[in-house]
């Protein structure tokens, strides 16, 4: 029998490196991140510990980078079993994508659910799919409101896709883009979940995941001060409090995701028990008019 797979992206660092290397020991590992000399560095860590990796390289920011990422997994011809929905950017940057989006929104939600969408046929039945969502898409969410976060300021996905956002939102430049974009992620998931019952789709929010680069140079005032003075302290607390992680952590739940989980349609919190989303994500009609939106802007660009 031929040995099942489990794609990874944002497979180079973090969370997605560890979970990477969690699942390379039973399964053939597909690495997918931007650099090719990063993938080659994970890859030789897992043929080290005995497994098999396979690299390809795609910026998920480009459209057309995912639509060849996609059709290169496809070749390879092997049974895929998981997906991990995991490559992600935090950034003040309004710079655009090749397709001319915010670069954000095309990275963290764009190009993920294009690859997902252009995978589903491949699939095994049974095959587990996770999205790295993040609560800071909840403007209810007292502890992202205290580092600056105003939750999703969605008006279209359209105008997300061109950086434009609702108004009242964070005062901290690319905190509405990201936020955003990680509430279409949910969105994805929890309809994609829906549309496809052989499947097992779930979301997770790893929680502030201590001892990664992720939007530091970009955080407010109080974020900075304990991303600056409390990570390592913090790094050892983690299991303790809620709302911290770290990237071991997070990546051991994104491995048991994508692997070993039950639910469909579910989203877990950074310690892996369940948790609600923001109320509008509560309203199935509001997530399925995401994706719908999605579909229609990736078809009038044609992808």
């Amino acid at each position: 029998m031929m040995k099942q797979a489990i794609i990874i992206t944002g497979a180079t660092s973090g969370m997605g490196r560890y979970a990477a290397r969690n699942v390379a020991n039973d399964k053939i590992t597909i690495l997918v991140a931007r650099n090719q000399d990063k993938l080659n560095d994970v890859k030789e860590e897992i043929t080290a510990q005995g497994g098999t990796a396979e690299t390809i390289v795609c910026d998920f920011s480009d459209l057309a980078s995912v639509k060849r990422a996609a059709a290169e997994i496809k070749a390879l011809g092997l049974p895929i079993v998981g997906l991990a929905n995991n490559a992600g950017i935090q950034t003040s940057s309004t710079a655009k994508s090749k397709q001319g989006f915010d670069l954000t929104f095309a990275t963290n939600y764009l190009g993920p659910f294009l690859l997902t969408t252009l995978l589903l046929p491949n699939l095994e039945v049974g095959a587990r799919v996770e999205f790295t969502a993040s609560a800071v898409e909840d403007p209810d969410r007292k502890f992202a409101t205290r580092a600056g976060f105003r939750g999703s300021r969605l008006v279209t996905v359209a105008d997300a896709a061109q950086g434009i956002y609702r108004k009242g939102g964070s005062t901290t430049a690319g905190f509405d883009a990201y936020a955003t974009s990680k509430q279409c992620v949910l969105a994805a998931s929890l309809v994609l979940a829906k549309e496809n019952p052989a499947l097992k789709i779930n979301a997770l929010e790893p929680g502030m995941t201590l001892g990664t680069n992720l939007g530091i140079s970009d955080a407010n005032a109080v974020l900075k001060f304990v991303l600056k003075y409390g990570t390592k302290p913090l790094q050892w607390l983690s299991p303790l409090l809620k709302n911290f992680s770290t990237p071991r952590v997070a990546g051991k739940l994104i491995s048991k995701i994508v692997t070993s989980v039950d639910e469909t349609g579910a989203y877990f919190d950074e310690k892996g028990g369940l948790m609600q989303p923001s109320v509008q994500m509560q309203d199935p009609e509001y997530a399925q008019e995401i994706v719908a939106q999605t579909r229609a802007l990736l078809q009038e660009v044609e992808y």
